[in-house]
């Protein structure tokens, strides 16, 4: 297995998400944090977002999305990456939409999270094996929340993290590189929404957390509360400095961003008072490193 160079080497992170918007509504902050101090910093997009809907009122009667969902949503993804100061890589996939009704109807065919991992995985292991990111971050188990493709995107970050350092897999895509730390995001951490919630009560605002945080307080029938996350926060990286451009870059996503929605309840300023941090967990490193972190390079710096 190719180790991941000495300290003094360029740091490169790769962040893997399944659509476009994900980017920014996830680690977004952190991302043009680090791009502002010199990281390279890169997004993998694993599917082209076509089978998004309309979130925004305000774009309902676009005619370019409704002919070219994924073309306009590619516009979006370039507005945004420009916004945040990083690269950002197609790997190619189509979006395979978010099933509903009772029974779920199978996903289409030739989906992204219908396909065999190995096949799925192939463009990530050659962007890994060329960008030689020494951090990737991606997504938990349930895919942040449990969307086909989001949890297929943890798939294959996972599969790229172990495998990408492994010149007996994947033969031709590239010279085996492995990198040195795995995280996932916890952008929705029950921890933070419950910060905001009470600063806005306390400041006399409505909040639209108090629905999202009944149903993870809420109590079963012999009265057990829900379980402790999988995966405990271990890394927090203060970023308030970089709220507005994660919300811009937000704003990039027409299709999908309703800019009076429930991403921007909470100011950037009462943020930076409430929450100044991004979080993470810290799955594996092949450096040394302690825990708690506020530092994604820490071992590698």
């Amino acid at each position: 297995m190719t180790a991941s160079p000495s300290p003094s080497a360029k740091l490169r992170l790769l962040a893997v998400h399944a659509h476009p918007d994900d980017e920014s509504s996830k680690g977004a902050a952190t991302m043009a944090m680090y791009a502002a101090s010199g990281v390279e910093v890169m997004v993998a997009t694993c599917t082209d977002g076509s089978r998004g809907d309309i979130q925004n009122p305000a774009m309902e009667s676009a005619p370019h999305p409704k002919r070219d969902m994924a073309g306009a949503r590619r516009l979006e993804m370039d507005n945004a990456a420009k916004v945040l100061g990083i690269r950002q890589r197609w790997l190619g996939f189509v979006d395979s939409g978010l099933p509903e009704g009772d029974p779920l109807p199978p996903l289409p065919v030739g989906s992204f999270a219908t396909l065999p991992l190995e096949r799925a995985a192939a463009p990530l292991v050659r962007l890994v094996r060329h960008f030689k990111p020494q951090v990737i971050l991606s997504y938990d188990e349930n895919g942040g929340y449990p969307h086909p493709d989001h949890i297929m995107a943890h798939r294959v970050a996972v599969e790229a993290f172990e495998a990408a350092g492994d010149p007996a897999r994947y033969p031709g895509t590239g010279e085996a590189w492995a990198p040195s730390k795995l995280y996932y995001d916890r952008a929705f951490s029950p921890e933070r929404f419950r910060a905001l919630h009470y600063a806005l009560e306390e400041a006399g605002l409505q909040s639209p957390y108090a629905e999202r945080l009944a149903a993870w307080l809420e109590a079963d029938a012999e009265g057990h509360t829900p379980p402790a996350p999988t995966h405990p926060t271990t890394t927090q990286i203060e970023c308030g400095d970089f709220f507005e451009a994660r919300d811009d870059a937000l704003r990039s996503h027409r299709t999908q961003i309703d800019p009076e929605g429930f991403f921007f309840a909470v100011t950037p300023a009462m943020q930076r008072q409430t929450w100044p941090w991004e979080d993470y967990s810290l799955i594996q490193s092949r450096v040394p490193t302690d825990v708690p972190e506020t530092d994604f390079f820490a071992g590698l710096r």
